[in-house]
């Protein structure tokens, strides 16, 4: 009897069992992507995030990545995480978001978060950052430095964080330059480096001599460089794709927000909750302001600089929608949150029909 107790007390500790204590576990983290994260873009930058939480954990977590994940296909993707073990899963792209939840209802002991989505659950939580700030700065930018007076947007899909990105930056190109003009193609896609070019060539064409976009690659970028014409890179910095192109781009830093959350994971004390940060949590960071001149750079810090302080805000009312009708001001001097997480409208002055 000795024997065989000292035999199952050697093998307890082998299977990873303390005298009188169990070892703590791994904490799994998945995050699933909509591209690659090669793209240089939106998911390239989630997994830096991701890349920054391993480090600053260590070996108390475990994290696991798929990307290239079809949003209509996204279900599978999650769940897989979710029977691997994985008990915190951040879903990236706005089209997890119905995926999430339906994963999340057979899972109620998993911890999810959805990057960029409106619907919570009690262990579901949403996080996203307030791009159209610096839309708004790359609009500023934008007004100053164009000489045809047209700017070209690759826009993704026609939903509110898109339209709400479009129309800050046509505000902040407006507020120096009255006649500017918007170019707008949707490509339907968040990631088509073909079909990003084939825009970014229609939009050059068109007299566009600035090119922005919502969209992931860096074509949009590669082509402005060809064509000896400026571009903003997205999502990440974009520099190394067009030096002489880029004037800045908007990057998006979640590295932060990953270890916040993870850590209250660890410490038992994740709850659910929404987190939409901009320039003044530096969830938005603007990347170095180049080839521009030096009154323009100075115009872009202190656009920055009054964003971030809450001085100057992108929807300062009153805003006047496309059809000439000024939009009711909900949240006091500016457009109210929901109204700007809602937005479904042109703002006046874009020279589009926005699809439905």
């Amino acid at each position: 009897m000795k024997g065989m107790f000292k035999h199952a007390a050697a093998a307890l500790v082998a299977a990873g069992f303390a005298t009188g204590a169990v070892a703590q576990e791994k904490l799994k983290v998945g995050f699933v992507y909509v591209g690659p994260v090669g793209d240089h873009g939106y998911s390239y930058q989630h997994e830096q995030g991701r890349l920054a939480l391993q480090k600053a954990f260590g070996d108390k977590i475990e994290t696991t990545f798929l990307e290239k994940v079809p949003e209509n296909d996204s279900e599978r993707a999650i769940e897989q995480l979710a029977r691997t073990g994985h008990k915190l899963i951040f879903t990236t792209s706005f089209g997890f978001m119905e995926p999430t939840l339906r994963v999340a209802r057979k899972y109620p002991n998993l911890q999810f978060e959805h990057a960029t989505g409106y619907k919570r659950a009690d262990n579901v939580a949403t996080y996203s950052a307030r791009f159209y700030e610096g839309r708004y700065v790359q609009g500023v930018i934008a007004g100053k430095v164009t000489k045809t007076n047209t700017v070209g947007y690759i826009a993704a899909y026609p939903i509110p964080e898109v339209i709400g990105g479009i129309n800050a930056f046509y505000l902040g190109a407006k507020s120096v330059n009255p006649n500017i003009k918007m170019k707008i193609i949707w490509a339907n896609t968040w990631y088509d480096p073909g079909k990003e070019a084939e825009a970014a060539k229609a939009l050059l064409a068109q007299g566009a001599d600035i090119l922005a976009q919502h969209t992931d690659s860096a074509a949009p970028m590669q082509e402005a460089e060809k064509a000896g014409k400026f571009a903003f890179g997205q999502a990440s910095d974009m520099i190394k794709f067009g030096p002489k192109a880029q004037l800045t781009a908007t990057t998006n830093n979640w590295a932060g927000y990953y270890i916040e959350r993870t850590q209250l994971a660890l410490d038992g004390k994740w709850k659910t909750g929404d987190v939409w940060g901009g320039i003044g949590a530096k969830m938005i960071v603007m990347a170095p302001f180049t080839n521009m001149p030096a009154d323009v750079k100075a115009l872009a810090e202190k656009t920055v600089a009054d964003i971030g302080s809450g001085a100057l805000h992108p929807f300062a009312c009153p805003v006047v929608d496309q059809s000439g009708k000024t939009v009711e001001c909900k949240g006091g001097k500016s457009l109210a949150d929901e109204q700007i997480l809602g937005m479904n409208w042109y703002v006046q002055g874009i020279d589009d029909k926005l699809p439905r």
